[in-house]
């Protein structure tokens, strides 16, 4: 924990806010049964905006490490690998406690029934962040920047190959899911997809190391080239190449963010590459100031926010209310008066909101979280 002290790059900011943003309204509709489809993931192959948040989250960690890469310079090898172990762990760490909270279970009659650890997801968001940083960066300390680069495109080669084997790809019958249940078995893996299955396992996050190591390069970029038209024609070229590649892709492997396909990957860093251009342009070059702070709320303190959001939600749908849990019962009687789509998206902007207050408060004491 500690104050903020080192310079800061706005355009950065504003875009790890709005990804943070995004990400709680779209984790929180008060009923999933009547959210907007553009809030909702795709099934499968396919792609909508919420597939967007992640791979973007991923990104904005890659823009902070190209910051932190001129420090390592006066220190230590042994003090760099520490501290990016030591990051890689907590961060795991906290992501594998926060889907095992509070350490128990309910029943259907909203009884406590035991939540013993071999129920537990071992991987998730938080999970494959903390991977996705840890290997990255340690390629970029022993390595640097451009066989880093290097690496992980062939990362997405080696990706797409290991699929060759595999006649006909579904939920049930992947890579991701094979070696998931023979490092983990069944019970460590997500069930919320009907079946057991992680959208975010361990295979999975192999291809994801090219959207941190993408947001590296670019963050390097943008501090060096960033605040010039040139750059910023460079940068929108570059998403505009790596949409394109993506949407080719696609027709031999399939765009997919449950198994993070190498073409849902390139696909997600050109659309991060646009959008992170058209931020700089709003806040570098048209100086515009208008919703920029309310973004820098939840791009000083991402984790702690995010996690904030995360553990809220779990006591609101574990404690009984009438015939529902609290969560339920809240957008039932306090938002689905104005429409069951409308009402599920109003309570995920009151939660998003609830959350950015955190993060308010934070920023006036000027207490920013680092781990």
């Amino acid at each position: 924990m500690s104050t903020e002290s080192t310079q800061r790059f706005l355009a950065l900011d504003v875009f790890r806010g709005m990804t943070v943003c995004f990400m709680i309204i779209v984790n929180t509709s008060g009923n999933w049964g009547t959210t907007f489809a553009p809030l909702l993931h795709a099934q499968w192959n396919g792609f909508t905006p919420t597939d967007l948040v992640f791979p973007s989250f991923l990104f904005a960690v890659g823009n902070a490490m190209s910051f932190v890469q001129i420090k390592w310079a006066s220190q230590s090898s042994r003090e760099v690998v520490w501290k990016i172990l030591k990051r890689t762990f907590l961060i795991f760490l906290i992501g594998f406690l926060g889907y095992w909270f509070p350490f128990f279970k309910l029943d259907e009659n909203y009884e406590i029934i035991a939540f013993p650890f071999h129920d537990t997801r071992v991987f998730g968001v938080l999970q494959r962040i903390a991977l996705c940083y840890g290997t990255v960066a340690l390629l970029l300390f022993f390595f640097k920047p451009l066989k880093t680069m290097i690496i992980t495109t062939l990362a997405l080669l080696v990706y797409g190959l290991v699929y060759w084997n595999y006649s006909e790809v579904s939920m049930a019958n992947n890579p991701v899911l094979d070696l998931d249940i023979w490092l983990l078995g069944e019970s460590h893996l997500y069930k919320g997809e009907g079946i057991p299955f992680d959208p975010e396992g361990l295979l999975s996050t192999l291809p994801a190391l090219f959207n941190v190591a993408m947001g590296f390069w670019v963050g390097d970029f943008l501090q060096r080239k960033g605040k010039t038209y040139e750059g910023l024609a460079k940068l929108l070229l570059l998403g505009v190449f790596l949409v394109a590649v993506g949407f080719l892709w696609n027709y031999s492997f399939p765009i997919n963010k449950k198994l993070w396909t190498s073409s849902f990957s390139v696909l997600t860093v050109g659309l991060d590459c646009c959008l992170l251009a058209a931020v700089c342009y709003y806040t570098d070059f048209k100086m515009a100031t208008r919703g920029i702070y309310f973004f820098q709320v939840f791009g000083k303190n991402p984790l702690v926010i995010y996690l904030f959001s995360e553990l809220l939600v779990i006591p609101l749908y574990m404690i009984p209310l009438e015939d529902t849990n609290l969560y339920s019962w809240i957008y039932q009687n306090g938002f689905q008066w104005v429409g069951d789509y409308t009402g599920a998206l109003f309570f995920a902007l009151t939660f998003m909101l609830l959350c950015w207050t955190l993060g308010y408060i934070m920023d006036r004491k000027k207490v920013y979280v680092r781990l």
